[in-house]
């Protein structure tokens, strides 16, 4: 048996084709979609992400502004910079590539976006609004492996998904998402017993670790849905997520690559984002939908 691969490019070309209808629509009533990505030092691997956010975002029709700031920026000269941006109707939605440097308090910085240009969904208002059911925007990631399991037609309602990994910008929220679609959800880390017995359980397990190959065939369940959230530079160069693509795919019943996977998924739901920021703004809402 070899799993049928969730082609993550794919799925994302055609959710940029549907923003880029959107960005037109509201270009034609007067407003043009507007992302500023915050950068900070030089860190090689945030500039790739950030270059490729500015180029798909600009491919739909939107606007895309890059605000730089050395390494050694101090945090108020960066609350600063937020607090415009905030305050600029032109700007819908603001974006903060992290890593940010040791100096700067990255919850502190997260805080100081504005909720309704929170594309990335970071803020505290948005991720409680996600733990009460509430309107808000989603962290990204999570919101496009959604997209990719229910596109790829594996069942979520009563199956039960086991999520490794318990960060607020992929662990947390997609075990909320999960709920939402009425899975039965466990969330492993770097404490859980026995992880090997847990994977095996799971009808539906997604990888957000940050370790290369750590998942292996031995640890799925046979025709398990797979999503590999993690892209780890090997010693050669090369890329690799946190599941061992090669024993895996002769397990699962599905699988997302790495690259090519999560990763253009994850640009394409923060095109939607401020698109839908862009439309909430011109309707005059508070609120993001």
């Amino acid at each position: 048996m070899s799993a049928t691969l969730i082609d993550g490019r794919a799925l994302a070309s055609a959710l940029r084709i549907s923003v880029r209808q959107k960005v037109a629509e509201l270009v034609a009533r007067g407003v043009r979609p507007c992302l500023a990505v915050i950068l900070v030092g030089n860190d090689p691997a945030s500039r790739i992400y950030v270059r490729n956010k500015s180029r798909a975002s600009e491919d739909t029709g939107a606007l895309s502004e890059l605000h730089e700031f050395p390494d050694h920026t101090a945090e108020a000269a960066l609350l600063e910079r937020i607090a415009a941006l905030n305050a600029d109707p032109r700007v819908h939605g603001i974006l903060v590539q992290l890593p940010l440097p040791a100096q700067i308090r990255t919850g502190r910085v997260l805080e100081a976006v504005s909720p309704e240009k929170d594309v990335d969904g970071f803020h505290l208002h948005n991720l409680g609004a996600l733990v009460a059911g509430r309107a808000g925007f989603v962290p990204c990631t999570p919101a496009g492996i959604i997209k990719m399991i229910t596109h790829a037609g594996v069942p979520l309602a009563g199956r039960h998904a086991v999520v490794l990994g318990r960060s607020n910008i992929v662990g947390k929220p997609m075990a909320l998402l999960l709920l939402r679609e009425d899975a039965t959800v466990t969330i492993c880390h770097s404490k859980t017993r026995d992880l090997a017995l847990i994977t095996r359980q799971a009808d539906i397990l997604v990888a957000a670790v940050g370790r290369a190959k750590m998942v292996t065939g031995a640890m799925v369940k046979p025709g398990a849905c797979v999503i590999d959230v993690g892209i780890n530079r090997l010693a050669d160069g090369s890329l690799a997520g946190d599941v061992d693509f090669a024993s895996v795919k002769e397990v699962a019943g599905h699988l997302t690559p790495v690259p090519g996977g999560v990763g253009p998924m994850t640009v394409a739901m923060l095109l939607a984002n401020t698109a839908r920021a862009a439309e909430r703004a011109l309707a005059g809402r508070a609120e993001p939908r």
